[in-house]
Formats: C-alpha cells, sequence, structure tokens
C-alpha cells in the first residue's frame, strides 16, 4: 500500500508553556494530517532525555518525558491553576525550546499537581503502578535517588546503593517514599494522555511511527537495575562503548558513549529484556523504527576511556537470531529498519531476511562524483523514502550548504527550472517514487531553512530546539499536501 506521512517531534509542536506537549495543538496537528490526506505521524523516542537533552540518551528506554504531560489537561482536573501555570518562565523565543528554563520550571509546577491530586487514592493509578511494575519501580527509585544525590551518575553512588544491594534498596525506598510516587505519577499522567492522543490519532486513520534507540544511555534506569545485560565489569564501568569509525563525515569517528550489551547473555534468556522492551513499544506505537538497524548485524565497540572513536572495532552481534524470537514471540509486526551508513554485504543480508523495508535518504543521492544507492531509480518498493532526517539539514538549508557540481547534479536529475519553492520538488521526488511510503520533515513542507534543524550529530547544545509557529498548519497547505499526495497515489481510502 502506497502512503505517506509527516516526521514531527512531539517536542516541535506549538503547545503552550515553553515545549511540544499532548495538548490540544498536538490533536490538531492530528486534524491536519488527516486533511492532508496522510497516514503517518512520525515522531523521535519519547523518554525522559538526560544531559545533552537527547531523545536518545534516556533516563529510561520504558519511561516517557514528563515535559510532554500537558499542563492544560491538569488545570481542567483541578490539579492547577492557571495561574500556576503562567507563574512560570518558560523562555520567551515561540521557535525554540529553553531545556535550562524548562527543567527548572517543569518540575515544580509538576509536583504542585502531584500534591493537588492525592493520586495514592486513585484505583486507575494503582492499576497502572501494578501493570507496569517491571520497569516503573525501578524507574522511579532510580530517579528519586539521582535527585536525593543532586543529579549525579549512579556510577558515583555509594557502593551499597549502587549495586543494589538489598538493604540499600529498602532504605532508599523508605526515605524517598514521596519522591518515587511523584516519578509514578509522571509516568500515569504521561502514559494516560499519549494513549488519548494516540487513540485520537487511530480513529482519524493515522498511525504512530515510534522510535527506539538500539542502545541505552549508561545513566540509565535500564543499566543501573539490569547490569547483567551489559558488557560492564565488576564494579560496574564499562568494558567497551558504543559508536561509529571515522568516515568521510568525521575523522576522529562518533563516540557515543552507550554501554555494549553482553549479546550472549541475552540469547540464553531468549532475549527476554529486549521483547519486553519491543513489546512495550507497541503498546506507544504503531510501528517501530528501530534506529542503527546495522548494530545488530555487527557493532563497534571503543574501549571505555577512549576520548575518539578511532581505535574500535567490530563485534558480531545477535543477528537475525533476534528477529526470528520477536517474530515468534509477538508476531510479524511493523518496523522499519534505519540502515543508513556503510552497510556491508551482511547487513543487507539481514535487512532482507528480516523482510523489513529500509530507508532512502533524498539528501544523500546527490553525489555528482558517483552513482548512489539514494537515487530514486534505485529504490525498491519495500522502502521508506524521505527528503532528510532529524539528523540531516532542512532540504533549503541544505541546498544552501552543498557544493555547485551537486546542486547542479540534483537540479539536472529532477529537471528543476528555477529556484522558486525548490524544496516541493524534492518532496514531489519522494512522494513520486516508487517506495510504498514516503515522510516528510514538516520543517520541507513549511519551506524553513537551516534555522529549523533539529539535530547536527556528534554536537552538544544547540539540538532538538526547533518549534514549530502557532499558525502554520494552514487549510492551503493541508490543500497542497493532500493534492500532491493524491497525484501519486499515496492517499489512504478512509473506512
Amino acid at each position: 500500500m502506497r502512503a505517506g506521512g509527516i516526521l514531527l517531534p512531539v517536542s516541535s509542536i506549538p503547545s503552550k508553556y515553553g515545549i511540544g506537549t499532548f495538548s490540544k495543538e498536538a490533536y490538531e496537528f492530528v486534524d491536519f494530517l488527516a486533511k492532508a490526506g496522510q497516514t503517518y505521524w512520525q515522531i523521535l523516542p519519547l523518554g525522559p532525555t538526560g544531559y545533552g537533552d537527547s531523545p536518545y540518551q534516556s533516563f529510561s528506554t520504558f519511561a516517557g518525558n514528563p515535559y510532554y504531560i500537558d499542563l492544560e489537561q491538569l488545570t481542567r482536573a483541578g490539579y492547577l491553576t492557571e495561574e500556576d501555570c503562567e507563574g512560570c518562565d518558560y523562555g520567551s523565543n515561540e521557535e525554540y525550546v529553553d531545556y535550562e528554563k524548562i527543567y527548572n520550571s517543569r518540575f515544580k509546577i509538576l509536583y504542585k499537581a502531584f500534591v493537588n491530586s492525592k493520586i495514592e487514592s486513585s484505583s486507575e493509578f494503582k492499576d497502572f503502578v501494578r501493570k507496569n511494575e517491571a520497569w516503573l519501580s525501578d524507574y522511579a527509585l532510580y530517579m528519586a535517588i539521582k535527585d536525593s544525590l543532586g543529579g549525579i551518575s549512579w556510577a558515583q553512588w555509594d557502593e551499597d546503593i549502587k549495586t543494589r544491594k538489598s538493604s540499600a534498596l529498602e532504605k532508599y525506598k523508605k526515605e524517598l517514599k514521596e519522591q518515587i510516587l511523584f516519578y509514578e505519577f509522571q509516568q500515569f499522567l504521561f502514559k494516560s494522555q499519549w494513549t488519548k492522543l494516540k487513540e485520537y490519532a487511530n480513529e482519524k486513520g493515522i498511525l504512530i511511527i515510534g522510535d527506539i534507540p538500539i542502545y541505552v544511555a549508561f545513566d540509565s534506569a535500564d543499566t543501573w537495575a539490569n547490569p547483567s545485560l551489559f558488557q560492564l565489569d565488576e564494579s560496574c564501568t564499562p568494558i567497551g562503548v558504543a559508536g561509529c569509525p571515522p568516515d568521510a563525515f568525521s575523522a576522529t569517528g562518533q563516540l557515543w558513549g552507550n554501554p555494549l550489551y553482553r549479546w550472549e547473555y541475552h540469547k540464553k534468556t531468549g532475549y527476554e529484556w529486549w521483547m519486553r522492551r519491543i513489546s512495550y513499544c507497541y503498546e506507544l506505537y504503531d510501528v517501530v523504527r528501530i534506529d542503527h538497524f546495522r548494530g545488530f548485524d555487527e557493532y563497534y565497540s571503543i574501549p571505555y576511556g577512549n576520548p575518539t572513536a578511532e581505535f574500535g572495532k567490530w563485534e558480531k552481534g545477535p543477528g537475525y537470531d533476534l528477529f526470528k524470537v520477536m517474530k515468534e514471540k509477538l508476531g510479524n509486526k511493523p518496523v522499519i529498519a534505519e540502515d543508513l551508513g556503510f552497510l556491508t554485504p551482511s547487513v543487507l543480508k539481514l535487512v532482507k531476511k528480516t523482510g523489513y523495508p529500509g530507508m532512502k535518504i533524498l539528501q544523500f543521492a546527490f553525489d555528482s562524483r558517483e552513482e548512489s544507492d539514494y537515487l530514486p531509480h534505485n529504490y525498491t518498493s519495500n522502502s521508506v523514502v524521505y527528503t532528510g532526517t532529524h539528523d540531516n539539514d532542512t532540504t533549503l538549508g541544505w541546498l544552501n550548504a552543498i557544493g555547485r557540481k551537486d546542486k547542479s547534479f540534483a537540479k539536472r536529475y529532477l529537471n528543476i527550472k528555477s529556484n522558486k519553492d525548490i524544496e516541493w520538488e524534492f518532496i514531489r521526488a519522494a512522494l513520486s517514487c516508487v517506495s510504498d511510503t514516503a515522510i516528510i520533515p514538516m520543517q520541507d513542507y513549511l519551506g524553513l531553512g537551516s534555522e529549523a534543524r533539529i539535530n547536527i550529530p556528534s554536537t552538544l547544545g544547540n539540538n532538538w530546539k526547533w518549534r514549530m509557529v502557532k499558525g502554520s498548519l494552514t487549510e492551503e497547505l493541508a490543500e497542497k499536501i493532500y493534492k500532491m499526495s493524491k497525484m501519486y497515489g499515496r492517499i489512504p481510502k478512509r473506512k
């Protein structure tokens, strides 16, 4: 089935109070998608963000980001007043998230809502806590301890709680009872608000594409609570960490720093933790994009403590075995394999064996020096095409930055005669190609430049901030997207 969708992070929705949330504006975006004839809304990982504000470095692979809780729903529930919400400084620029101000305000106001909610007497809340016990109790305890120790990583905690001695666990559970309840409250709000939004989207015929990072952060509840799953030594220090080797984009490679998995151990358990993790993803999303798919075939291991990624080595991952178990235990779920980067024959074989569609990025196609697999005439139908992803510049920003020869080649290939609305010719190329699914970042539909870029990989401090300005979602734009999507057979038949 040919279909289309739009990539827009939740944080980029123009909600009130400084950052995108599960607010009325999110519901309006769903309405816009339906009017524009779209099938998919693709988002970034929903986890609580840590250092650098990256959704790919989360304090938990199961928990949701409390920043996304809609405060207006809490005022309607009587947990907050409008004065409470208006009384905080969330930053003054509607086009960018000010994470420092959000961090300093959001938890205070959520705590006020928590105190006013008397949530411990709610049967719905108790039911949520019981159903999510497998991850929630560790996450809430982890965050409460972290807060009580000034936010330091669990690697710096006292030995007894770092290594989860039962006496230490009981001590902190008793001492931090209220803080633990507060973190459970946040997750209850997150899940109930997100579930309602997802149900609304599904009723409108919109499916959610979620994103599962292959790795978890070292400073996370997952690593602290399950050290046996990771390559850690006896003192819980990583042996090797994740990243990418040097390439044309980075002379010293990419040092991500995430702990690596003990794949032999995972295999012995029947990939139990992975099955729980992936199964939970399908509670949150309809389709899952698996980030850094090649890491399941081979992963790059960098000795812990190295300042760059130059001296790592490739190690064998679980290969098809994990996906075989996944299909046996969870059924044939819809997956997008993020198969970008240098692909070896064994990675290509793995993607083919799973049957999952891979990704095609138009911005990678126009290298005037050589024939590229990313040129649309090389695509197969079992693929998902993007003009660019969250890691790319916007199409306009990219066009302004590439060399004259590459730009000339792109314009010749796409038969572009003028620079007017040039981004729409790239959108046309994506929608018209043979790929079953085409996803366009919202910034490209809005004709925005590099000021609207989401992320520059391997950099810190200026990423994940862009927000869509209120009033951007016009009837005219919805109609324009609808007409082009219809022309290229990407409008689904609604029930």
